[in-house]
C-alpha cells in the first residue's frame, strides 16, 4: 500500500492515539511502521467497517461514530481513514 504525505504526517502527529510511546519520529519511520503492521487507507467509514469486520473485529451494532472513535481508526483531514492494527 502507498502511504501519501497526508497520511504519514497525520499518523506522526496523532500516533499517541494508539500508542503510549512514539513508534516513529520521521516520515520514513512512519511509512516503515505502517507497512510492517499492514495499515490500510479507507475512502469512507463504510470501507472501515467492512475492513474491521473482515479482519475479525465485532463491529456489528457499532455506530459509524463509535467506529470513528476507535483508537486504531485515524480520521485523516481529507476525509479518508487510516486503520492501524497494532
Amino acid at each position: 500500500m502507498e502511504y501519501d504525505e497526508v497520511c504519514l504526517n497525520y499518523f506522526l502527529e496523532h500516533q499517541s492515539q494508539l500508542f503510549d510511546e512514539n513508534v516513529a519520529d520521521s516520515l520514513e519511520e512512519a511509512e516503515a511502521f505502517l507497512e510492517d503492521c499492514m495499515a490500510v487507507i479507507c475512502d469512507n467509514i463504510k470501507e472501515v467497517k467492512q475492513f474491521l469486520d473482515e479482519s475479525g473485529a465485532d463491529v456489528s451494532g457499532m455506530s459509524n461514530h463509535e467506529i470513528e472513535e476507535a483508537e486504531e481508526v485515524f480520521s485523516l483531514p481529507d476525509g479518508r481513514y487510516l486503520v492501524v492494527e497494532a
